[in-house]
């Protein structure tokens, strides 16, 4: 049973509703956001009237803030956000959802304010305003808003975009618009983009920025994101309304063949039953074999073979994939299908090639991950030469993994980060370099035979002898 001193609801409540009020008083004196939150409750138990006007003017007051938000205080401003937020969604939508859509487009309407005075590296502020975007689709549904009016937000919105708060707002509000709003929605992007930005005479161009083409003027801005804005809503609008060919018609020929772009077309032509179109934009991709290959496009590829039922063509390119990449998952894919026991010398055959492959960390990786910590440890005491101690963010966490069984390759991993670092003379790095020697002499204990390695006491020694003058290292293992 839990102490009438444990914080819960029930024992609180035996406290009384005056000592809780002096209670609350008390803790919120200096605590502006605690403050916020008690008149937002007591607005709320007047009503959802007093409860938006309530959040009307904290919105406000967000708005009109200027203070710069740096990653040290942030936490303040997310903490109030999410309680307005919060505050729409449970105390105004269920009463009132037309009072609710409004101000959820307010609140989205401060993410260019706060984002301008706002370092949101974590990208914490910008998850708030994402989700506050897929709220606007829930509450217009609710709302019963109307189709044409709704379409003019969207837009007005889109054209507003310059944080990515409105991504996906299209496919968000689609249910809401219905197909006539959507129609209505089409038709005011195409307008859109039939009206350019117009030109100033020259003398009155205002220069915001240099680039590699020269001065770039603000009318020339404005015009790329307006053309930036038509080309996105149109291919979202032809997504919602299952119109592949309007989605294509967005990319110029040439941009149809950049891999990426293919793959997307393709995904939407096969959803449509179009296979055999998908297979024409997939082969008609410019893929470099000699550089990266983006997933999406192998992803895009296979798919297609297995509509078309060309399930052969679809086996070969996964082991190509595996081998071009050293990818697993391809690897996994392809011996799944593989009929019984041949799948057992064909991972034979796949470990064989990844361990001589041209890149030792690829490789490993590999191995690491599949996982085959056996194959891991023989890639890195054959080809330990190859050892490239610079990469300690990838072979510190390679000697931990693989230290209990395979001591002597834990033992290549860590010696390859010390010679580095002291060849290096990079003094950062002397203090993990230490803990590296110490835990390599405690690994030497448990090596029955270094074969081609050297021994531990003729490494130490070498060390020794090579970096001996360097003191801020040595002075650390004698610590």
């Amino acid at each position: 049973m839990a102490s009438k001193s444990t914080l819960n609801a029930k024992n609180l409540e035996a406290l009384g509703t005056e000592r809780l009020a002096q209670l609350l008083i008390e803790i919120s004196t200096g605590d502006a956001a605690a403050k916020r939150k008690l008149r937002l409750a007591l607005a709320g138990a007047e009503g959802p009237r007093e409860a938006a006007r309530e959040i009307t003017k904290r919105l406000t007051s967000i708005a009109k803030a200027r203070t710069f938000v740096n990653w040290q205080n942030r936490k303040p401003l997310v903490k109030d956000l999410q309680t307005q937020r919060s505050a729409i969604m449970e105390q105004i939508a269920p009463h009132d959802p037309g009072e609710a859509l409004a101000l959820l487009w307010r609140f989205m309407g401060l993410a260019t304010p706060v984002f301008e005075r706002c370092d949101d590296s974590s990208g914490t502020v910008i998850d708030i305003f994402h989700q506050a975007c897929a709220d606007l689709g829930e509450v217009a549904k609710a709302a019963d808003a109307a189709p044409e009016a709704l379409a003019r937000q969207v837009l007005d919105a889109l054209q507003d975009n310059g944080f990515g708060q409105y991504d996906g707002l299209i496919a968000i509000i689609a249910p809401a618009l219905g197909p006539d709003g959507v129609a209505h929605l089409k038709a005011l992007v195409e307008d859109l983009g039939r009206t350019p930005v117009p030109v100033p005479p020259k003398s009155e161009w205002q220069a915001v920025g240099w680039g590699s083409g020269g001065t770039r003027y603000d009318h020339e801005m404005e015009e790329r994101a307006r053309q930036s804005t038509v080309e996105m809503a149109l291919k979202d609008i032809a997504d919602v309304q299952g119109d592949v060919d309007g989605f294509i018609a967005q990319y110029d020929p040439k941009t149809r063949k950049v891999p990426k772009i293919a793959a997307e077309i393709a995904q939407r032509l096969l959803a449509a039953g179009r296979a055999g179109d998908a297979l024409g934009f997939i082969e008609r991709a410019e893929v470099d074999n000699a550089r990266w290959i983006p997933p999406e496009w192998q992803d895009a590829r296979l798919a297609v073979l297995e509509a078309l039922d060309r399930k052969d063509e679809a086996q070969a390119f996964r082991w190509a994939c595996f081998e071009r990449d050293l990818s697993g998952e391809h690897l996994r894919a392809y011996l799944k299908r593989l009929p019984d026991f041949e799948d057992i010398e064909a991972e034979e055959r796949a470990m064989a090639h990844a361990a001589a492959h041209p890149d030792l960390l690829t490789a490993l990786a590999f191995f690491l991950n599949w996982p085959s910590l056996g194959h891991a440890a023989r890639l890195l005491v054959d080809r330990q030469d190859e050892v490239d101690g610079d990469h300690y963010e990838f072979l510190a966490p390679a000697a931990e993994t693989l230290a209990e069984k395979h001591p002597l390759a834990a033992t290549v991993a860590l010696r390859a980060m010390i010679d580095f670092t002291l060849t290096e003379g990079r003094q950062k790095r002397y203090g993990y370099a230490a803990q590296h020697l110490a835990t390599c002499a405690d690994l030497a204990g448990r090596i029955e035979d270094f074969g081609l390695v050297e021994p531990h006491p003729a490494y130490a020694a070498r060390l020794k002898a090579e970096h001996g003058k360097k003191t801020g290292f040595w002075s650390r293992m004698d610590g």
